[in-house]
This record gives C-alpha cells, structure tokens and sequence, in this order.
C-alpha cells in the first residue's frame, strides 16, 4: 500500500458519518465532470479528424438545453429585414430566434448621438446569427460591443469617414445605422454593410480558434480551397474579373474578398450559383448552408 493511500484511509477513518457522505459526493462529482471533459474532448478530437480528412459537416449543430423565444415585436422585426429567417422552418426559427436571444444579451449596444432601440438590437443579432446558422460556434468572442452613429463617422483608427468598420482591438463593430438599413432595403445588390462588417468580425476570431473549433475549420478550410480553385484556374479567375459580378472592391486583398462574395452569396444565391457555380459551392461550404434558398 501506497504511502499517500495510508494518509487517505488515515484521513478517512477520523471522519464523521455525515463528513465522509460529502467526501463521497464530493468524489462521485469530480469523477463525473472528469469523465465529461475527458469525452467532450474524445469527441473533438473526432469530429475535428472527420472534418479535416473526411466531409466538411459537423456532427451536430443545433442543441439547446434552454431556448429562448422572443418577443413577437422583434420577430416582427426579423420578418421584415431577415428573408434567410422568413425561409426557415419553424423548428429553425426556434433556433434562430434562441440564438438572436444569445447575441443581444451578451453584447453591449451603444448609440452616439443615436437611441439605441430594439431595432437596431435585432437586425444586427439578426445578421450575425444569419451568417454563423450553418455552424456551432456562433459566439463571436471577437465582437463584445456593437457602436452605432446615426451617419458616416469619423474613424481614429485610419482618420477618415467611415459608415462602417471592425475595430478588433476594442472588439467592435462600428456602424452608421443610415447605412445598415440601406444594405437591407435592396435585398439582391449585393451591398449590406452589416454583413461586410461582421465577416470581417468572423474571419479574425475563426483564425484565432482554428485548432479548438470545428466550425473553424469548415470556415477557413473550405476559403483556402476557394482561393487555391481561383488560383489553379486561371480562365475561371479572368472570368469572375471581368464578370464585374463581384465589385472592384472585393480585389483589394483577401479579407476584403471573402466579404464581398460573401455579401453575393447572402444576396443573389441563385444568380451566383447559375453564373459561377463551383465558386458558390464553396462559399456554400465555408458557411455549412444546407438551407432553403441556398
């Protein structure tokens, strides 16, 4: 017998009926939540490897001990500005609506010279779980506050005016709310400032968590095979230039590009998918759509 062990037994021995009834509890716990870390991590391992080497689908995505619903004021406000929730299914409306819930009560909302309402609130949350709904790790760690001015704003960061912008070492996205409702009032123009923004957003913290998150890995994975398809297909690559179906803006590098044909992709899914249609799979891959309309 062990030294340590003596010591434990010796322990055991002094203790009362009722102290050695919580040691025991005690102990059936910490074996418990042990053997909940220990299988949680068995089971990314897994995952991880399917993803990596296999097919680019998570094992779930949508489970929820406690969904919460919303109110029927902010549904109406998703009704009016999200078509991707008008689609869903009322299942994945439950869903959406719980993760909407998460975002708006996790993320500070602030207005210069503008009332934050609830508006503002649920088309941002709205946007956010719009573009992460196909994937499990919707927490965006890289966006804490949501900064909004009623107009073009003046940026410390660059010293220009800006309507919109991901500021990462604060951990915000910047808005001028004139803006966010312009990119919403044309559903198909491929302009949406909000969707811009928070890709950005979406990007940087994915980049961070890319070997603890399998969401991660579908994202920036299937980009990478997106550039190297453009890069290894030179006639396509020419194409898609001259096309001008992506604005001139999307070549400044590569961040810019992978918001601005995300943008297409959220807004003209069926006239990208008739014009450039291994382009969109893989866009389609990167979000792990599996939706209506997609």
């Amino acid at each position: 017998m062990s030294f340590s062990t003596k010591i434990l037994l010796l322990q055991e021995a002094k203790m009362t009926p009722e102290e050695k009834e919580v040691a025991y509890v005690v102990y059936v716990i910490s074996a418990i939540l042990f053997a909940m870390i220990f299988a949680k991590k068995i089971f990314y391992f897994f995952e991880m490897a399917y993803v990596e080497y296999i097919n680019k689908r998570l094992f779930y995505n949508h489970i929820y001990f406690r969904k919460r619903a919303l109110s029927n004021s902010q549904r109406s406000i998703l009704r009016q500005y999200i078509h991707f929730y008008n689609q869903l299914s009322l299942k994945h409306k439950s869903f959406f609506e719980h993760r909407v819930y998460q975002f708006m009560k996790r993320t500070e909302f602030i207005g210069k010279d503008i009332n934050v309402t609830d508006e503002m609130k649920v088309l941002i949350a709205g946007t956010a779980v719009k573009l992460t709904f196909g994937l499990r790790d919707y927490h965006i760690k890289s966006v804490e506050r949501i900064i909004f001015y009623p107009d073009e704003f003046y940026s410390e960061t660059n010293k220009a005016y800006h309507k919109g912008e991901f500021n990462l070492g604060y951990k915000a996205l910047v808005f001028s709310w004139k803006d966010v409702l312009y990119g919403y009032e044309i559903e198909d123009d491929n302009l949406n400032l909000a969707v811009h923004e928070f890709t950005h957003a979406i990007h940087f913290y994915y980049m961070r968590v890319r070997r603890q998150s399998t969401s991660s890995a579908i994202f920036l994975d299937s980009f990478v095979e997106l550039t190297n398809l453009l890069d290894g297909s030179p006639e396509l690559k020419l194409k898609l230039v001259k096309s001008k179906f992506l604005r001139d803006y999307a070549f400044t590098n590569q961040f810019e590009f992978l918001s601005v044909i995300i943008e297409t992709f959220i807004e003209s899914p069926d006239v990208f998918k008739g014009q450039f249609p291994r382009i969109y799979n893989k866009v389609k891959s990167m979000l792990n759509f599996n939706f209506a309309g997609y």
